[in-house]
């Protein structure tokens, strides 16, 4: 059945995807890039927000998605680190990234670079104008994206060139920016085109020992993407200058503009092609988002079920075996819920089926437990009256054991879909949407609406969620298992015997 699931996801046709990273910068190019695609008569797909470069270089490379925007610097340094490239030979570039059938286009006309970056009130009272000057003042705190402090060209290297002494801590882009301005964090990692630059009166300190690479934004895409997409794509070459995408990213982040609506106007400004800007409401995007996080939980939950229930009667009736199960479900409960879904990349690629799996994989050790326990819960007594009726292990199990461990088998259920609610919405970080696909687009807009947007459908969803295996169990208990309020279950005698 799992294989079946699965392959139910494959297959998109001829609808191009265009894939794109975290960040409003990247989602606007997307946005751009998707509104001229489909401006040519092509049917084209936003898959917004698939987490960091990593995701999206293995989305693209595994034909999960057919282009994305990326930009040299990060090409050279992360995605073919391992041929040592310069990043301003973009021959060298094009051919090591068409051995992994990668095309990429001319450069777009901006460079967003990676720079440090502090207040400039705190910087003017230090006298920090350069990244060497940091070195005298161990006592700031740097607040740096994870993306940051995980690049080869990024914080580790960059801290050894400059012998920076500090423990950084690692968060959120957006967030990052806020501890900035709000005095919890001094330094912290900018884009050269970061709106915020201006308007939270940063000082872009100079990189005096020129570690960062050139960072020319480009698109990438598959060699087999159709020629009039490409030929559409490659119309933006050398047409976006630096003060445009500042402005096109301070119009969304900072005045709170459809990111939709400033990719058109971007276009039209550019390339003089009108374009409709497409843009769901905020009820539909809920709706869609409701279908899609209740899709997620209701598959996994089902497998989850089917293949839980009989390891835990497994567990029940073997004992070394038993301890085995335990031990694996438990080891996987143990993985964090996102590593786990950039591990399934490779294996499943992006979207919704690897996030059901990995949900699938989270529900297991409730259930499993759950259920282990209820049976080996069972009186000894009435299971030697069972055996003295000579009902046989089938009909002992069918009719007197799981009906007795039915309680503690939906709450372990309730616990794994309650869990897995929470647990789906980090599946937007792999294209899977749902509530997360709000939640982080309202974090990196820092917009509450957007957020709340997410996150109240999941809290009332866990309610629900409660409510509905609450009335399961009304249903399939029966009336003589039920815990009395301050009084323990009672228990039925089997066919007349005590």
């Amino acid at each position: 059945m799992l294989v079946l699931v699965l392959c139910a996801a494959c297959g998109d046709g001829a609808r191009v995807r265009i894939g794109s990273k975290k960040f409003t910068e990247s989602v606007i190019l997307a946005e751009a890039g998707t509104a001229l695609v489909r401006e040519a008569g092509l049917e084209v797909e936003h898959r917004r927000e698939l987490g960091g470069t990593t995701i999206l270089w293995n989305a693209l490379v595994a034909g999960d998605i057919d282009a994305y925007p990326e930009y040299t610097g990060t090409i050279a340094a992360e995605l073919l680190a391992d041929a040592h490239l310069d990043a301003d030979d973009d021959v060298a570039m094009r051919k090591a990234l068409a051995d992994r059938g990668i095309v990429m286009s001319s450069p777009l006309g901006f460079s967003d670079t990676y720079a440090l970056g502090m207040r400039e009130d705190e910087a003017a009272r230090l006298g920090i104008t350069r990244i060497s000057q940091l070195r005298a003042h161990p006592e700031l705190a740097y607040a740096l994206s994870h993306e940051f402090l995980e690049r080869k060209e990024g914080w580790p290297t960059l801290r050894e060139r400059y012998g920076l002494d500090a423990t950084p801590a690692g968060m959120d882009h957006e967030l990052a920016y806020r501890g900035l301005v709000a005095g919890s964090a001094q330094v912290t990692d900018l884009y050269s085109t970061d709106a915020e630059i201006a308007v939270g009166h940063l000082r872009v300190l100079v990189d005096d020992l020129h570690h960062f690479p050139d960072y020319r934004a480009v698109w990438l895409w598959r060699a087999d993407l159709a020629p009039a997409a490409a030929a559409q794509l490659e119309r933006f070459a050398g047409r976006i200058s630096v003060a445009e995408m500042i402005r096109a990213n301070a119009r969304a982040r900072i005045d709170g503009e459809p990111e939709a609506a400033v990719a058109a106007d971007l276009v039209a400004r550019v390339l003089g092609v009108r374009v409709a800007a497409v843009s769901a409401s905020r009820a539909d995007r809920i709706l869609t988002h409701t279908g899609e996080h209740l899709g997620m939980v209701a598959i996994s939950m089902l497998l989850a079920t089917l293949v839980a229930i009989p390891l835990g009667i497994l567990a029940a009736r073997r004992r070394r075996t038993g301890a085995v199960i335990l031990a694996l479900v438990g080891v996987i409960q143990t993985v964090p819920s996102l590593a786990l879904l950039v591990f399934m990349i490779p294996l499943l690629g992006i979207g919704w089926v690897p996030a059901v799996v990995a949900l699938f994989l989270y529900s297991l050790l409730p259930i499993v437990r759950n259920t282990a326990q209820g049976l080996t819960g069972i009186a000894p007594s009435l299971r030697e009256s069972a055996e003295a009726l000579g009902l046989t292990a089938w009909a002992r199990l069918w009719r007197i054991e799981l009906p007795l461990a039915t309680p503690a088998i939906i709450a372990g259920m309730k616990t794994a879909a309650v869990i897995n609610v929470g647990t789906a919405t980090l599946g937007a970080l792999i294209g899977a949407g749902g509530y997360g696909q709000s939640i982080m687009a309202g974090i990196r807009l820092s917009d509450r609406a957007t957020i709340l947007e997410g996150a109240v459908p999941a809290a009332v969803l866990a309610l629900a969620v409660q409510g509905v295996f609450s009335l399961a169990e009304r249903w399939l208990v029966p009336r003589g298992l039920r815990p009395a309020r301050g009084a323990r279950a009672r228990v039925p005698a089997v066919d007349g015997a005590a």
